[in-house]
């Protein structure tokens, strides 16, 4: 049986262990010439809106990506500006904006999401399907347990 201090080393190294591999492949990922129309950041809130399906409101729009609220805020304006994102009125609150892709955000979105599909295939390589799986069910299990 293991003491509460090697239970705490062991979740810190393998917290350390899964942020070393994040932080170089989104370093490798992030140096890939695709990014001319999309920041790394910008595509993320592009691709977010895709995977919703749906306008959003900023705050739920925060708690997918990895930005602060003021953060969050610029970048918004800054995609309406030039046209990626669109805002409208939330029908169920008159004094809300969501925002939306706009076509040309959906465009910029698929292309540059394409060519990230394909990097992050490339680096997912190293692990076999099983790992693939095993690690996707891993992460949720930490999502799950922040949540409840």
């Amino acid at each position: 049986m293991s003491s509460n201090r090697t239970d705490i080393r062991l979740a810190i190294e393998a917290w350390e262990s899964l942020m070393t591999a994040h932080a170089r492949l989104s370093g490798d990922f992030g140096a890939r010439p695709i990014w001319d129309e999309a920041s790394m950041r910008e595509y993320d809130v592009l691709y977010t809106l895709v995977k919703r399906g749906e306008a959003m409101r900023l705050c739920d729009l925060q708690e997918d990506v990895l930005l602060s609220q003021p953060a969050l805020s610029r970048m918004v304006d800054r995609l309406v500006s030039r046209g990626l994102l669109v805002r409208k009125a939330d029908p169920e609150d008159g004094r809300a904006k969501l925002v939306e892709l706009s076509e040309e955000g959906a465009r910029v979105q698929r292309e540059v999401g394409r060519a990230h599909g394909r990097d992050i295939g490339q680096a997912m390589r190293a692990l076999t399907p099983e790992e693939l799986r095993e690690l996707q069910r891993l992460n949720e299990k930490l999502v799950a347990a922040r949540s409840a």
